[in-house]
């Protein structure tokens, strides 16, 4: 017999070689019927993994994230084999589980039109419906190469794995086989509601120098139902899509001249900085102290880092004096520089630094989307230097820090503790003690999180906070990363009350995470309709004819002496085409001016959501919008 924890903490005796689907069934036949894999000891495995020796377990079910991956994994084999039996010369590349769903990605002559679509998901129903098994098995690299000699993109995973010594593993459905490590579900008949959303051009591995593949994008839930929710918040988001937005609100541009660097307009710097003035008011009020580091730094710095060795793939390099320079991908080592400055007491620490550092990043092309994945951004970093008895206290601190910002704009998020990875540098107690660290700061706020075991930074283990957006989607924004590991690299030091040398902890930590990202996650989350405090325009005045342009033009200067940001509309249109134009521009505040509001000293006020609010003396809706500005309140 062995033990198997459980995800509430109890242990359940089962036989040696009982397979997670068996645990399962003991536990409920509820649960059996709705489990798609399972957790084991933090790793994710087929229901028909079998248990050999004592573990954890967590039961997972398309309710869980992990859950969906390996029934979205399996939905992308059925498009795959869906795919084969109607257009059987395709070559096949690869088919992963994504955000939301799935895609696989094939080599055909002609890409798949929205009609071949229809007819490939009407296939894969057929194959939902006939509950085909899926099997593993195994093969050395030359039966590998035989069974797939006719997929070249298939031999050219094979040859890399190959040189590793160990067989390859392979799932088979009915009459399809795939290279694949797994999991999957048991069988084909849980993807009950399938929909293949759309085809696009991909270049394989997303290299633009690599063949161009077509992409299919599809998802697939347990019930019809949900599919339809899920349906529905894809039409919502495409409404939201920040680049369509962007570019007709005149926030910003991406240009062929400059792929995954973004160009801020006007109104869209209005918003960047009123970002940033809130991050510098907030930061100020907890304790922190602002530097700029320098964006072009020797390599041996990043050397020094474990950058050079670790992320140099990601990384723009230059030669600079016959020497190699690199382009900031990060702030902390210039961070590392600047506490190097000069001596430092315990009685300095902690020492909170905040740079809103601008990095760079290479992104392959195939990667980039508008500001969520771009090449350069404004990194709101800061760096916490503190004793160990400090730890705790500290990251309680940015939690707190965090949650106040999310809240503000209306976000819940869900916490993430991510551990030790394969790749890392530093001695493993000291991960032990930092990721212990995180764990009992949370834990004494109450807070609950998830582990994601082994995907921690390279110098330490973090927490990642993913919020949740007006219509469900998860974004992972804010983290705090605890690292004993740079401290030690850089020789960083303090005296302590012993009067010794000692070496620092530090905190790596973002709060908006990139600045540009949060701008395109804000614009989706209030589809374009920013509250008051944080819109590039927050008053259009509207003046009804000609002959009140002087009058409206002295409003305007007005308004604007009060700090709030106004244009007007001078152009020779009628009045409801004006307002009907600034509702499209999503402008929070309306003023309408004709001759009754001029001879009465007031301005008929219209609100983006609550319509028309009637006259208003000026200095009454100054005072108005004044008090929803310092409210920093989310509706008008």
């Amino acid at each position: 017999m062995i033990d198997v924890r459980l995800k509430d903490g109890s242990v359940l005796q089962v036989e040696a070689g009982s397979t997670v689907a068996d645990v399962a069934k003991q536990i409920s036949m509820g649960l059996y019927r709705n489990a798609v894999g399972g957790l084991v000891d933090g790793t994710v495995a087929d229901l028909r993994q079998p248990l050999e020796h004592d573990c954890a377990l967590e039961v997972l079910t398309f309710a869980d994230d992990a859950g969906k991956r390996v029934f979205w994994h399996t939905a992308s084999h059925i498009l795959a084999q869906a795919v084969q039996h109607l257009y059987p010369d395709t070559k096949f590349a690869i088919g992963p589980a994504i955000d939301g769903g799935f895609y696989y990605d094939f080599d055909l002559e002609k890409p798949f039109t929205t009609e071949d679509l229809e007819k490939i998901e009407a296939e894969m129903k057929k194959i939902v419906k006939a509950a085909l098994p899926l099997e593993r098995f195994e093969l050395s690299p030359d039966e590998a190469r035989e069974l797939m000699k006719d997929q070249p993109y298939k031999l050219e995973l094979i040859a890399e794995h190959a040189g590793k010594g160990e067989k390859i593993s392979f799932f088979k459905q009915g009459d399809f086989c795939d290279l694949c490590a797994g999991p999957h579900l048991m069988d084909t008949s849980k993807v009950k509601a399938i929909k293949l959303t759309s085809s696009t051009g991909a270049y394989w591995r997303g290299d633009s120098d690599k063949a161009m593949l077509c992409r299919v994008y599809g998802t697939a839930f347990p019930k019809a139902s949900e599919l339809e929710a899920h349906l529905t918040m894809l039409e919502e988001a495409k409404k939201r899509d920040h680049r369509k937005l962007g570019k007709e609100l005149k926030l910003f541009a991406l240009m062929e001249e400059g792929p995954g660097f973004p160009f801020f307009l006007p109104k869209g710097m209005e918003l960047k900085n009123t970002l940033i003035d809130y991050w510098r008011q907030i930061h100020k009020e907890a304790g922190y102290v602002e530097i700029s580091t320098p964006m072009i730094l020797s390599r041996t710095l990043w050397e020094r880092s474990g950058h050079w060795d670790h992320y140099k793939d990601n990384m723009y390099t230059t030669v600079i004096d016959e020497q190699d320079y690199s382009i900031k991908p990060m702030n902390c080592p210039g961070g590392m520089l600047v506490y190097k400055t000069q001596p430092r007491s315990y009685r300095d620490l902690p020492l909170r630094v905040g740079e809103l550092g601008l990095v760079h990043r290479h992104e392959l092309s195939g990667a980039l989307h508008g500001l969520m994945r771009v090449r350069c951004f404004t990194q709101d970093d800061a760096h916490i230097f503190m004793t160990p008895d400090q730890i705790k206290d500290e990251i309680k601190g940015v939690v707190q820090l965090i949650d106040k910002v999310y809240n503000l704009f209306g976000f819940t998020y869900n916490i993430e503790l991510s551990t030790m990875p394969e790749d890392h540098i530093g001695d493993e107690k000291d991960w032990e003690v930092a990721t212990q660290g995180l764990v009992s700061a949370i834990e004494e706020m109450g807070r609950d999180y998830s582990i994601n075991e082994g995907d921690g930074a390279f110098y330490g283990p973090k927490l990642d906070f993913h919020l949740v957006d007006a219509i469900g989607r998860t974004w992972q924004c804010g983290t705090i990363q605890l690292d004993m590991q740079m401290p030690e690299r850089f020789e960083l030091e303090y005296t302590g009350e012993d009067g010794q040398k000692h070496r620092p902890v530090m905190i790596h930590r973002v709060v908006f995470g990139s600045i540009e990202r949060f701008i395109g996650i804000l614009i989706e989350h209030f589809a374009g309709a920013f509250p008051l405090w944080l819109a590039p325009v927050q008053v259009k005045i509207i003046p009804i004819s000609d002959k009140f342009h002087e009058q409206a033009k002295a409003l305007e200067s007005q308004l604007a002496a009060a700090g709030l940001k106004v244009e007007g509309d001078y152009r020779s249109e009628k009045m409801g085409y004006k307002i009907r134009e600034a509702q499209m521009e999503k402008i929070p505040y309306m003023l309408v001016l004709g001759e009754k509001e001029v001879e009465s000293g007031t301005v008929s006020v219209r609100s983006r959501k609550g319509g028309d609010l009637g006259a208003m003396p000026v200095a009454d809706f100054i005072a108005m919008a004044e008090q929803q500005i310092a409210d920093k309140a989310l509706d008008e």
